[in-house]
């Protein structure tokens, strides 16, 4: 939650919200701390949204909407390839944004820009995508057709774990698809919404089509109950992600709410085991492990767990962490909080019996003492019975469970409550085609770590990793940022028309 500015940091600059196509600070007074991970020092204040903002936000969205609807097709591709020529060229000065508020070294920051870059591609090839369809003379002179329209403002509630690639996935396909588009970044590491919000500016994007809205849960519940809002997406934690699904279908919006994850990795005994312990731990690693496809849970299908732990600890001995300007392997956790509540499960998992064979907390970063760190760690035979079992960490902690068979690493996987993303590392094709048959989740890798899908498929979940029907990007977005209008037409040749029939049209 956000706190009032005191005066003990009265020369921080304010990250104002962005609406209309200025920057403002808003007039409600709260503000919350933006930090340096890697230092462990406030960097900035970021204003937090109150009714009026909200109301400011979704006003600007509102009345700038009906222009850009009827804006042609033609021009709008021309504003999206402009928006994706800018940020290819200036995705540097974008990534060292995102390091110096998230934490994340400027590998990975890079990393999620390409991939939100991705997204910005399909979209630009948007016309064929929104088109609808035509039947001729479905009855005698009667023509019967579909339209696709946007829905108009929709709001896009993003995490921090990707400041940039996530709000990607939703917004450029929302502008294509012609509604205005209210950005509700995290509060964590706002700055990289209002840079996107200025480069959108320079393409050519009218004032009011993309707005950004800083806040907390105020914010949030702002967007989820006004009536002039018609969508939303979020990504984020599981009880929120359920939050935001069930207030807004009940204030009669459209909502894809994409949830938590505890995602596994299961390795065969005829894995090449140093694809596995490779995989592992830039699946369990990277990004620190704050992001909802990171392998949290290798299950080890005897007898190959002791030589599996042996090479994970060979490399994560060799692995760097420190301040993400400084070219490391792994940065910081975005804060101090969440460093130590990642931390509390190792505890957690030494006390239901866990053998903590690499322990994070001893790490000794190259960075500022003071930064948010915890290294790498690893965790051997951890009860399937044991919070940090069960639980989403969010963070660079890597149990192994060993299993006697393939059979018992399926059910553990099917029994989870979460049904994001898993991978299977076999060389048998025959084993992997079943996995991919019986696996209750939404996303898989086949000797692939982090299967998350290239832009023209669509990324989401299942069970409790995805509320509402609708997934993030690919051609299914366009579908959930439009709606359709079903028209039937006559129109009589005024040679033949003979008066007026106040019948349905005969199918004759």
């Amino acid at each position: 939650m956000g706190s009032m500015q005191t005066d003990d940091a009265p020369d921080l600059p304010l990250v104002a919200h962005w609406i209309g196509g200025v920057e403002t600070p808003g007039t409600d007074p709260r503000t919350a701390p933006v930090y340096d991970p890697a230092r462990g020092t406030e960097s900035a204040r970021v204003a937090l949204a109150g009714p009026a903002e909200v109301e400011a936000a979704v006003a600007a969205a509102s009345a700038a909407f009906p222009g850009w609807r009827d804006t042609s097709l033609a021009q709008r591709q021309a504003v999206l390839f402009r928006f994706r020529e800018l940020l290819h060229e200036r995705k540097d000065e974008l990534a060292t944004i995102i390091t110096a508020e998230h934490g994340k070294v400027l590998a990975d920051a890079l990393g999620e820009i390409q991939r939100g870059l991705e997204v910005v591609e399909l979209a630009t090839g948007f016309p064929h995508l929104v088109k609808g369809a035509f039947s001729e003379n479905v009855s005698t002179g009667v023509d019967v057709y579909s339209l696709k329209q946007p829905l108009g403002v929709v709001a896009v509630i993003s995490p921090f774990n990707f400041p940039a690639m996530v709000p990607l996935w939703f917004f450029p396909v929302a502008i294509a698809a012609g509604n205005a588009v209210v950005l509700k970044p995290s509060e964590k590491d706002p700055s990289a919404a209002v840079w996107m919000a200025r480069l959108w500016q320079e393409a050519g994007l009218p004032d009011g089509v993309f707005s950004v809205l800083h806040g907390d849960q105020e914010a949030v519940d702002g967007l989820l109950t006004h009536p002039d809002v018609a969508s939303l997406s979020f990504v984020g934690s599981t009880p929120v992600a359920q939050h935001v699904y069930e207030t807004g279908a009940r204030h009669g919006k459209r909502v894809q709410a994409l949830g938590g994850a505890k995602n596994h990795m299961l390795a065969l005994p005829d894995a090449d085991l140093d694809l596995v312990a490779d995989s592992a731990v830039n699946a369990g690693y990277g990004s620190a492990g704050e992001r909802c496809m990171a392998i949290s849970v290798v299950l080890a299908v005897e007898p190959v767990a002791d030589e599996l732990i042996e090479r994970l600890t060979e490399r994560i001995g060799r692995l760097r962490v420190g301040d993400g300007r400084r070219d490391p392997d792994m940065g910081p956790l975005v804060t101090r909080e969440h460093r130590d509540r990642v931390a509390s499960y190792i505890d957690i998992a030494a006390a239901d019996g866990a053998d903590v064979v690499v322990d994070g907390r001893e790490v000794t970063p190259d960075g500022d003492p003071g930064g948010f760190w915890l290294g790498p760690t690893l965790l051997d035979r951890v009860p399937t019975s044991s919070r940090a079992y069960t639980e989403e960490i969010f963070g660079p902690v890597l149990s192994v469970v060993r299993v006697p068979s393939y059979e018992d690493g399926v059910e553990l996987i099917n029994s989870g409550t979460f049904g994001n993303g898993t991978a299977i590392f076999t060389r048998d094709g025959g084993a992997a085609r079943r996995f991919q048959h019986e696996i209750q989740v939404g996303m898989i890798g086949i000797n692939v770590p982090i299967p998350v899908p290239v832009a023209y498929y669509s990324f989401g979940g299942w069970k409790s990793s995805l509320f509402g029907d609708a997934k993030a990007y690919g051609v299914r977005a366009f579908d959930f940022f439009t709606r359709e209008k079903a028209v039937t037409a006559r129109w009589p040749d005024p040679a033949t028309h003979g008066g007026i029939d106040l019948g349905f049209p005969r199918h004759d």
